[in-house]
């Protein structure tokens, strides 16, 4: 039973280890802005009183298309603490040209949105417009949090632009990324999982090598068949002893009476 009870409590870490990474990545934000480039125009170089759009909600705008490509990461695996880039695609099919104002992501757990990982950066746009029936195409660098535990998590990101100085947001992707650990090809988990595999086939070979003992135990402890002996013997030094006696005597005429 006192084995059993570390077995336990190490599962119990190992499941609750993302909703601690919650608090735990919610205590460190990430606000920083950085400039991008498209086809739409000339885009500028945004300063540090940017708008954060977190808390704004607003609907698409009809006509627009969006996309999301990851150029270098086919995979969507993106190592913790280090940047990775994807690539906003959006097509303007109404009649007025847009204007892009920033673009921004969050991390979710991928089993219930309502909890937060994480609010990655909002990188922001100066004068980039798209024009009516014209596509263009928009780079956003992010990076999340170094503590994250690695796994799988839903990534959301949206696009906030103007339509005739009315804001709108699309959202471009909505999906699952794979969070690794930066540098190296094995993680503390996988390690982990490998020595817990290893100490588990330990306890079992002890376990069976413990079977195995007891039963050659049992095996020689086993009671032996008892054979029965019986008491008529024939001693010929008893019949020496008895010769010329009344018995011996009494025995001959026996033998001669049936003869």
């Amino acid at each position: 039973m006192t084995t059993r009870v570390p077995w336990i409590l190490l599962a119990l870490l190992l499941f609750s280890s993302p909703f601690l990474q919650v608090a735990r990545c919610q205590s460190d934000p990430e606000t920083e802005v950085v400039e991008g480039s498209g086809e739409g125009g000339d885009l500028g170089i945004v300063g540090d009183d940017v708008h954060d759009f977190g808390s704004d909600s607003f609907s698409p705008a009809p006509g627009i298309e969006t996309i999301c490509v990851f150029p270098k990461n086919p995979s969507k695996s993106v190592a913790a603490g280090e940047e990775s880039e994807l690539l906003v695609g959006m097509k303007n099919d109404g009649d007025s040209s847009l204007n892009i104002i920033a673009i921004q992501a969050s991390v979710h757990l991928p089993f219930d949105h309502r909890y937060l990982v994480q609010n990655l950066s909002v990188q922001a746009f100066n004068n980039a417009t798209v024009p009516p029936s014209a596509q263009a195409t928009f780079p956003y660098i992010f990076a999340v949090s170094k503590f994250m535990q690695p796994g799988s998590f839903d990534l959301v990101g949206t696009i906030v632009y103007e339509i005739d100085q009315n804001p709108y947001q699309s959202t471009f992707y909505n999906g699952t990324i794979e969070v690794t650990e930066p540098g190296g090809l094995l993680s503390v988990e996988s390690v982990f999982l490998f020595c817990l595999g290893i100490a588990l086939l330990g306890l079992l070979g002890f376990w069976i090598r413990g079977q195995i003992q007891n039963l050659s135990k049992k095996t020689k402890r086993a009671p032996k068949a008892k054979v029965e002996v019986g008491t008529a013997t024939t001693d010929a030094s008893m019949d020496e002893w008895l010769e010329g006696t009344a018995y011996t005597q009494s025995l001959s005429n026996k033998s001669k009476k049936k003869k």
